[in-house]
C-alpha cells in the first residue's frame, strides 16, 4: 500500500511538472525569460482584441447619447433652422462656399442653393438621428448621422459651441464602432434571427438592408458623377458601401467560414481602436481644459464661476443663480473643484473606485451647467462622453431596469397579461443574450 500511495503521488508530481512545463510564462518549471513572458502577454493581447468588440454597453451609451443630443438639438431649433444653417442665414451660401474651398471641410449643404435642398438634408439629419437612437439599420445610420452633423456644423461654423465640437467629432467616430451589439433594434432581430435557427428553421431573408445598401450606392454615384465629393470623401464613402456589401455578400454565403472570421478580426480592431479614441479624446478634453483655466487669474483667485452666474444670457433661473453666487466659499469650492477634477480626470483611471466617483462629480457637475447657465446640449455631450467610463455592470442592472420597468408598464397597461414574472424571465432572457453576443470569432494567434 505504501508503495501504491508513493507512485500515486509521483504521478501527480509528474503530471504537475508536465503542466508547468507547457504553461506559458514557464520553463521546465521556473520562470520564462521576460522575452518570453512578453511575447506570451502580447500574443494574448492581440487574441483578446482581435477576438472581442471592447465596450458593447459602454458604445451603445455613447450611440444613444450623441444621437438624442443632436436629434433634441435639431427639434428645438426647427423652428430656427433657417435662421442658422439655412439659405436665408446670416451666413450667406456665397461665404459658405469661400470658406469650405479654403478649409476642405465637408457638407452636402453647398451642392445645391434653394430652400428644398436644405429641408431634404435637415429632415435627414432628424431621421438618421432617430435611426441611430433606436439602434436601426445602425451601419448606414451611422454614416447618415456623420453626413447630417457635418453638413449642417460646417454651413455655419460660427454657429456651434464647445458641445457642437464634441458632436462633430464623435459622429465621425461612431462610424467605427460596433455600437448597435446591444441595446438596438438590430441587435433584436439578430437575436430573434438566432432564435430561429436554433429551432432548425430558415430566418426570413433580409430584403431592406440589400435595398438600402442599393440606394445608398445610387445616391454616392450621382454625387462622384456630378463632381460633387473630393478624391478623400469619395474614397470615405465608396469604402465604407464596398464593406457593407462584402460584409452582407460573406455573412449569407459563408457565415462561418475564414472571409467571415476574417472579416470579424478586422471589426472587431476598428471598433477597438475607435473606442480608444473616443476615451482619448474625452481625457483630452478635460485636461486641455483644466490646463487653460490654471492659466487664467480668475480661476487662480478663486472666483472664475462667479462671473458666469450674473450674466442674463447665462441665467435661465436668476434667483437660482444668485444664491449660488451670493456665497463667497461655495464659489470658491466650485471654481477650484472644477480645475481639480478636470486636471486629475485623467490619472483617475488608474483606480477604478476614484474613477467612479470622479465621474458621478463630473456628470453632476455638467447637469448643474445645463441647469444654471442654460447650456442642455453642451451638457448632454459631455454625460454622453463621460459615459464611454461608466462601469459594464452598472450599465448591465441600468438596462436590467429599463427592460423590467418597460414590461411593467406594458403588463398594467393591459398588453401583457402574465404578471410580473413575464417581465423578470424576458429580462433575464435579453440580459443573457446580450452577454453571450458580446464576444465574436477572431484569430486566436
Amino acid at each position: 500500500m505504501a508503495r501504491d500511495d508513493s507512485a500515486g503521488h509521483g504521478t501527480a508530481r509528474d503530471t504537475v511538472s508536465r503542466e508547468q512545463d507547457r504553461a506559458p510564462g514557464t520553463v521546465h518549471g521556473a520562470p520564462a525569460p521576460s522575452g518570453r513572458r512578453l511575447s506570451a502577454s502580447l500574443a494574448r493581447g492581440i487574441a483578446r482584441a482581435t477576438a472581442t468588440s471592447f465596450g458593447p454597453y459602454q458604445s451603445a451609451v455613447v450611440r444613444i447619447g450623441f444621437s438624442l443630443t443632436w436629434l433634441l438639438f435639431l427639434l428645438r431649433e426647427f423652428p430656427h433652422r433657417d435662421e442658422l444653417y439655412g439659405p436665408d442665414g446670416p451666413w450667406s451660401q456665397e461665404l459658405a462656399e469661400r470658406l469650405i474651398a479654403q478649409n476642405h471641410a465637408f457638407t452636402v449643404l453647398i451642392w445645391a442653393d434653394g430652400r428644398a435642398w436644405f429641408e431634404l438634408v435637415y429632415a435627414l439629419a432628424v431621421l438618421s438621428s432617430v435611426a441611430l437612437l433606436l439602434g436601426l439599420r445602425t451601419r448606414a445610420a451611422s454614416v447618415l448621422f456623420m453626413v447630417g452633423v457635418l453638413s449642417l456644423q460646417n454651413r455655419s461654423v460660427f454657429m456651434g459651441d464647445g458641445g457642437d465640437n464634441v458632436v462633430h467629432l464623435m459622429s465621425i467616430y461612431l462610424v467605427f464602432t460596433r455600437c448597435a451589439q446591444v441595446w438596438s433594434l438590430d441587435a433584436r432581430r439578430e437575436r430573434r434571427a438566432r432564435a430561429v435557427r436554433a429551432r432548425g428553421e430558415a430566418p426570413a431573408a433580409d430584403r431592406a438592408g440589400p435595398a438600402l445598401w442599393a440606394v445608398l450606392g445610387l445616391a454616392v454615384a450621382v454625387a462622384s458623377a456630378a463632381g460633387k465629393l473630393t478624391v478623400g470623401w469619395a474614397v470615405v464613402f465608396w469604402g465604407l458601401w464596398a464593406v457593407q456589401g462584402l460584409w452582407w455578400y460573406v455573412g449569407r454565403r459563408v457565415p462561418h467560414g475564414e472571409p467571415r472570421i476574417l472579416l470579424d478580426v478586422v471589426a472587431n480592431l476598428a471598433h477597438n481602436a475607435a473606442l480608444l479614441v473616443i476615451m482619448v479624446e474625452a481625457c483630452l478634453i478635460y485636461s486641455t481644459a483644466g490646463w487653460y483655466k490654471i492659466q487664467g487669474s480668475r480661476w487662480q483667485d478663486g472666483t472664475a464661476v462667479y462671473y458666469p452666474l450674473h450674466l442674463d444670457y447665462f441665467s435661465p433661473w436668476p434667483e437660482l443663480s444668485q444664491v449660488l453666487a451670493a456665497g463667497g466659499v461655495m464659489v470658491m469650492l466650485v471654481t477650484y473643484g472644477t480645475v481639480i477634477a478636470q486636471v486629475a480626470f485623467p490619472f483617475t483611471l488608474l483606480n477604478r473606485r476614484v474613477k467612479n466617483g470622479l465621474l458621478v462629480l463630473m456628470m453632476t457637475e455638467h447637469a448643474a451647467i445645463a441647469v444654471l447657465l442654460g447650456l442642455p446640449f453642451f451638457s448632454l455631450a459631455m454625460i454622453a462622453a463621460d459615459a464611454v467610463f461608466l462601469p459594464t455592470s452598472f450599465l448591465r442592472r441600468v438596462g436590467g431596469w429599463a427592460l423590467r420597468g418597460r414590461w411593467a408598464l406594458s403588463a398594467r397597461l393591459g398588453r401583457r397579461g402574465a404578471g410580473a414574472a413575464v417581465p423578470r424571465q424576458r429580462a433575464a432572457e435579453q440580459g443573457a443574450a446580450e452577454q453571450g453576443a458580446e464576444t465574436h470569432v477572431g484569430s486566436t494567434a
